[in-house]
């Protein structure tokens, strides 16, 4: 094969060629990757040679299975798909000044995230984008910093712990709001100004599901354990129960509603976890698309104040 020649690469490869050059790495096949690009088999094979060619250096190990990106084929393919994203970003972003912003973005989020911040957020953005398709997962904590590493979700907006594995996204900080015990209004703790842990624990405490990780940290830190009596997903349901008399629940504050207050009492809880951190996770290393980076940015020059009281 010739030596590695930069202009000659920028001048000679085009982009169906690259794209070709992709497909065959996905399907393995030179021959699936004909099919899926709409091209005779010898045609690819020719494409993919004069590839490699022009290249220098052999892209693809082919076996009896099918054909395996080469040490160098690999890097072409990161650089590929770089360079495809970018052209489809660009079109993107040019056919927005002819007929208006499109495309898909999809959100993940948990429920007490969406409730006081993002559905109104969403919203707008809706609105300043009719052509755009949003996509709104609810989901638990974990949950969303996976989908946003798989690339299953563009955008993530959840709540900050030390158990997660942040290893495949990248993190924006969003919001911050405190968690409070909401708790009945005859009840011996009504009448603090702040609670702990350590009070709270030898209630009958309600975890909503997303917060018994860390309720079961902060009882470990104690040297005890923390079983619950409840297992319940909603905040509303939890705080039915604390009305009923129940138990005691937890509770971020921006979920709090007027008509709460008149029903249960909410007192702050004096411990470092309260205060709840909330960021934005978008995948590591990757360009949003224009429809996403239009979210981001709206949802970043929002001003911080407080949310709107919401229902629990």
């Amino acid at each position: 094969m010739t030596e590695f020649n930069r202009l000659h690469l920028i001048r000679q490869v085009d982009l169906f060629t690259l794209r070709l050059f992709l497909s065959a790495v996905e399907e393995q096949q030179i021959g699936r990757a004909a099919i899926r690009e709409n091209i005779a088999a010898s045609t690819a094979t020719k494409r993919i040679q004069d590839l490699e060619d022009i290249a220098g250096v052999k892209l693809l190990e082919r076996g009896p299975k099918g054909v395996v990106p080469s040490p160098a084929g690999a890097v072409l393919v990161r650089y590929a798909r770089e360079i495809l994203g970018s052209i489809e970003n660009l079109r993107s972003e040019i056919s927005a000044f002819t007929e208006g912003m499109r495309g898909k973005v999809v959100v993940a989020s948990a429920r007490s995230i969406i409730v006081p911040f993002l559905a109104r957020e969403l919203g707008d953005y809706a609105r300043d984008f009719p052509l755009v398709e949003l996509a709104l997962n609810e989901l638990e904590n974990a949950t969303i910093v996976d989908a946003v590493s798989r690339g299953d979700a563009d955008i993530g907006v959840f709540a900050m712990a030390h158990e997660l594995d942040l290893g495949g996204i990248d993190v924006t900080p969003y919001r911050r709001d405190r968690l409070a015990a909401v708790v009945p209004l005859t009840h011996a703790l009504s009448a603090r100004e702040t609670v702990s842990f350590e009070d709270l624990l030898p209630e009958r405490l309600i975890p909503v599901e997303s917060m018994l990780g860390m309720f079961r940290a902060a009882a470990k830190r104690l040297g005890r354990d923390f079983t619950p009596p409840f297992h319940v997903v909603s905040a509303g349901v939890a705080t039915s129960l604390v009305q009923a008399g129940l138990g005691l629940t937890v509770l971020p504050e921006c979920l709090f509603s007027h008509e709460l207050f008149d029903q249960v009492a909410c007192v702050a809880i004096d411990e470092p976890w309260a205060v709840r951190s909330i960021h934005i996770a978008t995948a590591r290393g990757r360009v949003l698309s224009p429809p996403a980076a239009a979210l981001m940015k709206q949802l970043l020059d929002r001003p911080r104040g407080e949310p709107a009281p919401q229902q629990a």
